[in-house]
């Protein structure tokens, strides 16, 4: 029986350099001079801080295209409230999403279910989701279903055996 899992991976190596490079661009930029803007890497999560919502904002996008460029994708950000700090200044968290969540897990099993490809199974296994079928077709057609959809975690496909 052909199988194979669906995973959320998020390459934290690849997260570091994009956050080191942004970090570095922003210490040279001119329109961050004197704003006090930081973007900090914890565990889960990054940390951004600066002036202004708009500097925020700005801070934000250089994240987010040095992310790009290293081909992390940004469905594993899940930004949090601005929050006004002290100073003047604003704050806000991104928090780092890995993994498929229970949640996620059964919206992922209903719309397998919902393709209603004969053989086909799915199941929870941790913060993975395998799936089985007879055919290798099948399986296929599954995970050309599931990238065409948005589930808002990014998806990768790996294990895959006959």
């Amino acid at each position: 029986m052909a199988s194979f899992d669906v995973v959320s991976e998020v390459d934290m190596q690849e997260v570091r350099n994009a956050v080191d490079q942004a970090v570095r661009e922003l210490t040279n930029r001119y329109d961050f001079k004197g704003t006090g803007s930081s973007i900090d890497l914890g565990e889960t999560e990054i940390k951004l801080a600066t002036a202004s919502e708009d500097r925020l904002v700005a801070l934000r996008t250089l994240l987010e295209e040095k992310l790009v460029k290293r081909k992390v994708s940004l469905k594993i950000l899940d930004y949090g409230k601005v929050e006004e700090a002290s100073g003047m200044t604003v704050r806000q968290t991104a928090a780092i999403q890995a993994g498929i969540s229970s949640d996620k897990a059964r919206e992922l099993n209903k719309f397998i279910k919902a393709l209603g490809l004969k053989g086909i199974q799915s199941q929870t296994q941790g913060e993975s989701l395998r799936v089985n079928g007879k055919k290798r077709d099948d399986l296929q057609g599954v995970i050309s279903a599931l990238k065409a959809e948005d589930f808002g975690v990014p998806l990768q496909f790996n294990n895959f055996r006959d």
